[in-house]
């Protein structure tokens, strides 16, 4: 068994717990993952003294209110840093998200009460000894998620556990155990019960944990949750569903761009206002939701585009400068990526599109000219107080000369000189004017 080693921070509030004459042991995910020998940053405790007990033991100073309904105090550790320190219960009541509960129980209640035999397992670290009387450690073995007791009642108790069932399984390449599985299938046409956040959040930490999400995804489709809760999703294929797999890994330290574009990866399928309605569905913050529409309708519209003139040969210099141009500076790094990703699964499918050595060259010519070259108006050596010094017109035919020498210079960037800009402005002026009749 790997040996289980809470940080100091820990086993201070334990044996003070403890030295007042009450329970204490660590318990969940961090118990699951140390078994597993995993890192685990989030070392929670599970204790028989009340919350407010454990208050009056640490001080209004070193305790937070984090859940007292739910029996959960938080407890700064002399860093400052915030453990779960929760007591004892037994649920009463639920209305499949929330409960109701009670405590002065046994540690053997409280672990009851959860969800999943992996994640009711506790270490006491003054007895060095495991409390674990549903398997959890035998699960952990045959690599199993298996609900505690009756699944479907755990299922009812909180829809939240069949999202949290899936994760789990994924995380850690578990299998499902039967019951608990067929307990989820049930349980999907009342997952509408869960909040928009609480499926964000489930979907977040699934894009950050899951090495390859798609088979994650691939269950809350077949089972039914997507059907209840993400209905455009119902009917993605596991080609659709495999572009979030060929996209970077968030990691533990969550960075949110490369979560929101593996968010694009799951719905780059989509139209891009429809993958927008479904972000601000689920309760994404403006940014995420303009992000995800941003990158898809951007591959959407140059996507196809690029693959073509890729199949014909490299491109020229002018054409790479015009999809810069086109999708962005600073956006063509999300676009290059989600494009590599659809169409590595493209590949695989066995279907024609760009080779890795091709979309790599291509990807780092884009980024060269993102930072080297005259790619906008604000690029140009003169503005348009310059053409109006010169005699051009204020009004929209300015506006039109000013775009029609941004394409010039993407043509030839030889061209950004200021000479050259203000005589072909002067013939562009001309030639708007008698097409406008003015």
């Amino acid at each position: 068994m790997p040996r289980l080693n809470p940080p100091p921070a820990v086993l201070e509030i334990a044996e003070r717990l403890e030295r007042e004459g009450f329970e204490a042991w660590c318990v969940g995910g961090a118990i699951r993952d140390a078994l597993l020998g995993h890192p685990h940053l989030d070392w929670d405790l599970a204790t028989s003294a009340t919350p407010d007990q454990v208050r009056r033991i640490f001080g209004a100073r070193r305790t937070i209110p984090v859940g007292i309904d739910f029996g959960t105090v938080g407890v700064l550790d002399r860093h400052g840093k915030m453990h779960e320190v929760t007591t004892f219960r037994r649920d009463v009541q639920t209305d499949g998200r929330h409960a109701v509960v009670e405590f002065g129980v046994s540690l053997d209640d409280d672990l009851a009460r959860r969800d999943f035999t992996i994640n009711a397992i506790a270490y006491s670290p003054r007895l060095d000894e495991i409390r674990d009387p549903f398997g959890g450690r035998k699960d952990l073995d045959a690599r199993l998620v298996r609900a505690v007791g009756d699944p479907e009642a755990r299922m009812r108790e909180d829809r939240l556990r069949a999202l949290r069932a899936i994760r789990f399984a994924a995380r850690f390449d578990f299998v499902i155990e039967p019951a608990t599985y067929r307990a989820i299938v049930q349980s999907a046409p009342f997952l509408g019960r869960l909040s928009p956040e609480r499926v964000k959040q489930e979907l977040d930490k699934t894009m950050e944990q899951v090495r390859c999400p798609s088979g994650a995804l691939a269950i809350w489709r077949d089972t039914g949750a997507f059907a209840t809760l993400l209905p455009e999703l119902a009917l993605l294929t596991d080609r659709d569903l495999s572009v979030v797999d060929r996209l970077a890994q968030p990691g533990t330290e969550r960075r949110p761009a490369r979560r929101m574009l593996r968010f694009a990866g799951l719905l780059a399928s989509l139209e891009p206002r429809v993958a927008a309605r479904i972000m601000a569905g689920l309760r994404g913050s403006k940014v995420e939701i303009q992000g995800v529409e941003g990158v898809i309708a951007r591959w959407s519209k140059f996507g196809p585009a690029i693959a073509g003139a890729l199949a014909a040969g490299p491109p020229n210099d002018a054409q790479v400068r015009r999809w810069v141009a086109g999708i962005g500076r600073l956006q063509v790094g999300g676009v290059m990526r989600l494009a590599s990703a659809v169409w590595a699964v493209h590949r695989e499918a066995g279907d024609s599109a760009p080779g890795p050595g091709e979309v790599r060259g291509l990807y780092r010519r884009m980024l060269r000219a993102a930072l080297q070259d005259s790619l906008d108006i604000g690029s140009l050596v003169v503005d348009g107080d310059d053409l109006r010094a010169a005699g051009v017109a204020p009004g929209p035919i300015l506006g039109k000369i000013l775009a029609a020498l941004v394409d010039a210079v993407i043509d030839d960037p030889s061209r950004n000189a200021r000479d050259w800009l203000l005589r072909e402005a002067a013939v562009l002026d001309r030639r708007f004017r008698l097409e406008s009749g003015s």
